[in-house]
């Protein structure tokens, strides 16, 4: 089982989804970013250069929100969940094909990834 963090970035009352690459395992599907966590990498750590990465932003991460398991035919990861936020405007998508910040409310319109979906009632 593979660790994976996940920023919940939220800004301005809505939230920061991404669009997952179309070549990549769930491409297309909707999710909060994040990535697999390195060898002897704290969580925090590993968000944060995540974030930077896949996104060229910092955040804060306020606190951890929950952790599920998800395992399909390719993956078998527990998932970390961590409400973020970040002061920078600027995004740059290095991974994803696409990008939104949308109402709480609304999340449920995205054709999110499975493990992502099942954490929007503890937001």
């Amino acid at each position: 089982m593979i660790d994976v963090v996940a920023a919940i970035i939220k800004k301005n009352n809505k939230y920061f989804i991404a669009q997952r690459n179309r070549n990549k395992h769930l491409g297309l599907q909707w999710e909060f970013p994040g990535g697999k966590v390195n060898n002897q990498e704290k969580f925090e750590n590993a968000l944060k250069r995540e974030i930077l990465e896949e996104l060229s932003i910092n955040i804060n991460i306020k606190k951890k929100i929950t952790s599920k398991k998800y395992k399909d035919k390719k993956v078998n990861v527990i998932l970390h969940y961590f409400m973020c936020e970040t002061f920078d405007d600027i995004i740059k998508l290095s991974e994803h094909e696409n990008m939104k910040w949308v109402d709480k409310n609304d999340l449920v319109n995205f054709n999110l990834t499975l493990g992502d979906s099942k954490i929007i009632k503890y937001l």
